[in-house]
């Protein structure tokens, strides 16, 4: 077995959902792990990510969670907490969490898994980048994930200070500028409907 992996899952087309992306990403950027760990977007990779819990000894996953709670408030949710919460999974990707838990967990050998989420405000609007709300909650989500990565015996060493909005525009490249002019307007949208 491969011994540590965090994994940052989301959509970043709808604001806060992606900020498990964005945190992998950050830690990418910002930090040197001494230590077997590896850091990867999952995106919306769903089942594709079973894979991972039981390739891996231990699995965090960065992540929202949909509690009833303010926005912004952080979470670390062990994987036997997670398989007894029914009302957790509201967002494609967390039903597909807690059901990949569900199957693995009734094998003999599997990754011990950890959630750490924060608690959206907008996972509803597309649009790329964190609501203001989250992004003044980013450093604290990325310093639980450092904790929680130095809990495995990983020394963490911060070696950049790319700030989130910087990070997320490195993330989308061109997507955020050029191809606005692109764009079809609204007269051209009404010429091709008539078609």
């Amino acid at each position: 077995m491969k011994k540590n992996i965090v994994v940052g899952v989301g959509n970043m087309l709808f604001k806060d959902e992606g900020v498990g992306i964005y945190a992998s990403e950050f830690l990418k950027q910002n930090y040197e792990f001494d230590g077997d760990i590896e850091i990867i977007d999952g995106g919306t990779l769903g089942f594709k990510l079973m894979s991972y819990f039981q390739e891996y000894e231990n699995v965090i996953i960065l992540d929202t969670v949909s509690i009833e709670e303010n926005a912004g408030e952080i979470y670390r949710i062990p994987s036997d907490v997670l398989l007894g919460m029914g009302n957790y999974r509201k967002t494609a990707h967390e039903v597909e969490i807690v059901e990949m838990l569900e199957i693995v967990s009734v094998l003999d050998s599997h990754a011990k898994v950890t959630i750490l989420g924060i608690i959206p405000e907008d996972i509803i609007s597309v649009g790329i980048g964190l609501t203001k709300t989250i992004e003044n909650r980013f450093e604290e989500f990325i310093l639980n994930a450092v904790k929680e990565i130095e809990s495995l015996g990983i020394k963490a060493k911060k070696v950049n200070n790319i700030a989130i909005p910087d990070i997320v525009k490195s993330m989308i490249g061109s997507y955020n500028g050029e191809h606005l002019s692109r764009i079809p307007n609204e007269e051209d949208i009404r010429y091709a409907t008539n078609i």
